[in-house]
C-alpha cells in the first residue's frame, strides 16, 4: 500500500514500502490528464530523487502529458536505511520493482510505464526493463558492469570527500544477460565521461533490439555539466518518451 499527501494540484508526496524499508518519492501529474503513462526515475549512486536530472525530466515529461515518479532509493534522501549497509544493485532493483507496484496501484495514473536511469540508476532500469515489461527506457551514463565503479571506490580510500562510506564489492555486478533483447530504448552518454566509458553505451546499443537510439554527447562528462548537453538530453529523452509511451 502507498500513502499520498497532496502538495499541489499536480504534485504528490508518495510513501511506499520496499521490503522492510519505507521509501519516499514525488509523483508529478500533468494537469487535466486522465490515466497518463508514467516514467519512473532511478537516480545515481550518491544522488537522490531530487537530482537536477530527475527534476528536469519530470517537468519536461509533464509538458507532454506524461506523469513522472522520482523517488529516493533505500539509504538515500528521505528513505529509510543506512546507505553503506543497504546499497547494492540488487537492493536498488528491489526498490524499483516496489516503486512500479506503488505506481500501478494509484488510481490517477495509467498502466503504461517507462524508465529513466542515470549512472547506477541506468544499470538498475536496464536490469529490470524486460522483467517489468517497460514500454520505454532512457539511460544516461549507464554501465553493464560495476567493474569501473568498484575500481573508483577502492581508489578513493585516501581521498577526502563528502560521500558516505560503502563497501566497493557491493557494486560488483554484471547485467549483460538482462539487456539482451531489450527494446524501445534511448541510450545517452558523454564522449568525455571520466567515470563510465562511452564504450558501455555502444555495448548496450549492440545488445538491444529495435526500436533503439544512441546519442553521444560531445564533450560530455559524467555529471553532464555543459548546459547545451543538459538541454539536448532533456529534450531528446522527453521526445523519446512521448513517441513511445503515447
Amino acid at each position: 500500500m502507498s500513502e499520498t499527501e497532496p502538495i499541489t494540484n499536480t504534485t504528490q508526496t508518495i510513501s511506499f514500502s520496499s521490503g522492510e524499508f519505507q521509501l519516499k518519492g514525488t509523483l508529478h501529474l500533468p494537469p487535466n490528464s486522465v490515466s497518463p503513462p508514467v516514467v519512473i526515475g532511478s537516480h545515481g549512486l550518491f544522488s537522490t530523487g531530487d537530482s537536477p536530472k530527475q527534476i528536469a525530466m519530470a517537468k519536461k515529461c509533464m509538458e507532454f502529458g506524461i506523469a513522472y515518479f522520482r523517488f529516493d532509493h533505500r539509504g538515500c534522501g528521505g528513505s529509510d536505511g543506512v546507505f553503506g549497509d543497504v546499497t547494492s544493485l540488487e537492493n536498488r532493483r528491489k526498490d524499483l520493482l516496489s516503486a512500479i507496484s506503488a505506481v500501478r496501484g494509484m488510481e490517477k495514473t495509467g498502466n503504461v510505464i517507462g524508465f529513466f536511469g542515470s549512472s547506477l540508476g541506468g544499470a538498475v532500469v536496464l536490469s529490470v526493463g524486460l522483467e517489468a515489461n517497460a514500454a520505454a527506457i532512457v539511460t544516461y551514463a549507464a554501465a553493464l558492469s560495476g567493474n569501473r565503479i568498484v575500481q573508483l571506490l577502492k581508489n578513493q580510500g585516501d581521498v577526502t570527500h563528502n560521500y558516505p562510506e560503502i563497501d566497493p564489492e557491493a557494486l560488483n555486478f554484471d547485467i549483460s544477460d538482462k539487456v539482451e533483447g531489450i527494446n524501445h530504448i534511448l541510450i545517452v552518454h558523454g564522449d568525455s565521461d571520466e567515470v563510465i566509458s562511452s564504450s558501455e553505451a555502444h555495448r548496450i546499443y549492440q545488445k538491444a533490439k529495435m526500436p533503439k537510439r544512441l546519442i553521444i554527447l560531445r564533450n560530455g562528462d559524467h555529471s553532464m555539466s555543459l548546459p547545451e548537453n543538459q538541454e539536448k538530453f532533456v529534450r531528446e529523452a522527453a521526445l523519446w518518451f512521448k513517441s513511445t509511451l503515447r
